[in-house]
């Protein structure tokens, strides 16, 4: 009994100590994630889903349509015994012509098809991008607390410092409250960052639909690596690859169709029909036998509308109104790829003359920081004056990774105006 609850409180700290440690996620499994359970992504999923079951639909309009009807009745009172009867009616029907509205409206939906795939293509893009960014958000927002912490630190132990020379009274004591005026700014400024770590933690997670009480530790680097940039090269990758482009072409296909759709409605019908019909019967009913009477009609059927209170050109007008509308939303739509393209290209241009800058920096203060360590070693300066050499070096060091993190931000934005990877 002993060992069993050995074994049970053993695997209860092994769970609750991953739990604790939380779930390490890398750029590749924060994407898979949330290309596969964000809710956009589902949502067009079951948009692609329901335009596949219209085109369905539509084509069932090709196949002829049958239809089965039954009635009983029982005469009573009328005669001298009650009369039941029993009448069935099977008609098959099938459509010659329908002024060209089943063959459009198959065209359409399938259309319709092309356009709800592109939007998704088009989730699939703005998910993917809004998750590397929320990702390198909470990555950076780490290192920034880590950063503040340091800070924290650093300001305490001046803080002290001030102190002991304020009780032996070689500082003063504005000296002593201005530093704690620092040391309370630091840590307003530290909270600050933990509450900035927590929003971009929550982002994270409702971008890839998962419970807010887990726990996500983000694993990356901001590594950077430069990048041949051609703004013509980019262009015409847009124009070919953004799904944007597929969707209102598809868009404008549609609506063509409906045009014709809605004309097809002043056009006449023809359908075949053929109908079974039998019935039951009694010597005292006016059929000329008694039983079962079997039957059948074979029909061809003319339907022209002559006048429709000019239902259908009204209907054609709406329709002419949306493919308008479409075209201008196409050209709208395209006018803003090259608007993004263009922005997006500048600020990656930008971003990457940040990463020279800081790197420049970064190396005096590593230059800086080597140099106090020999004085330190010479014992010229003090720990608290190599403490402030590498408070100044990791300051620096974050920047960099700030200045990476602008980065990889124009480059995502980037990689998504020119339609992805």
């Amino acid at each position: 009994m002993k060992k069993s609850l050995l074994v049970i409180l053993i695997l209860l700290s092994v769970f609750s100590m991953s739990y604790a440690q939380g779930m390490d996620l890398t750029l590749d499994d924060v994407l898979v994630i949330a290309l596969r359970d964000n809710p956009d992504i589902l949502l067009g999923i079951e948009d692609v889903k329901k335009a596949q079951a219209k085109v369905r639909e539509a084509k069932a309009s090709l196949l002829p349509s049958v239809n089965f009807s039954g009635t009983w009745s029982d005469t009573r009172g009328l005669y001298s015994k009650d009369i039941p009867q029993n009448a069935t009616q099977t008609t098959l029907k099938q459509y010659l012509f329908k002024g060209g509205r089943i063959l459009n409206s198959i065209a359409e939906s399938k259309y319709n098809l092309d356009s709800s795939e592109a939007a998704l293509d088009v989730a699939r893009l703005e998910v993917g991008l809004s998750a590397e960014k929320a990702f390198y958000t909470l990555l950076l927002a780490k290192e920034l607390v880590s950063l503040n912490r340091i800070i924290v630190d650093n300001t305490q132990e001046h803080l002290n410092y001030i102190k002991e020379r304020y009780n032996s009274g070689e500082a003063s004591e504005s000296d002593m409250l201005n530093l704690e005026s620092s040391l309370d700014s630091v840590k307003q400024a530290y909270e600050e960052t933990i509450s900035q770590f927590e929003a971009a933690d929550i982002l994270l997670k409702d971008i890839l639909n998962i419970d807010r009480d887990t726990n996500i530790n983000p694993v990356g680097e901001f590594s950077y690596s430069p990048q041949e940039l051609a703004y013509d090269e980019a262009f015409v990758k847009a124009m070919k690859d953004r799904p944007e482009i597929r969707e209102y072409e598809a868009k404008v296909k549609a609506n063509e169709k409906s045009v014709a759709i809605a004309k097809g409605e002043s056009l006449p019908t023809v359908y075949a029909s053929w109908d079974y019909y039998t019935k039951s019967t009694s010597s005292l009913s006016f059929s000329p036998t008694k039983g079962w009477q079997d039957y059948n009609i074979i029909g061809l059927t003319l339907s022209w509308p002559v006048f429709d209170g000019w239902a259908t050109k009204a209907k054609v007008q709406q329709a002419l109104a949306d493919l308008k509308t479409a075209r201008i939303e196409k050209s709208r739509m395209i006018s803003d790829i090259i608007s993004e393209v263009r922005t997006s290209y500048l600020s990656l241009k930008d971003s990457m003359l940040q990463i020279k800058t800081s790197e420049s920096q970064l190396a005096v203060f590593k230059d800086n920081l080597s140099t106090a360590q020999d004085k330190f070693e010479q014992g010229i300066v003090s720990s608290l004056d190599l403490d402030d050499a590498k408070l100044k070096h990791d300051i620096s060091m974050f920047n960099k990774k700030q200045s990476v993190y602008d980065y990889f931000m124009a480059k995502s934005s980037f990689e998504k105006a020119t339609g992805g990877i």
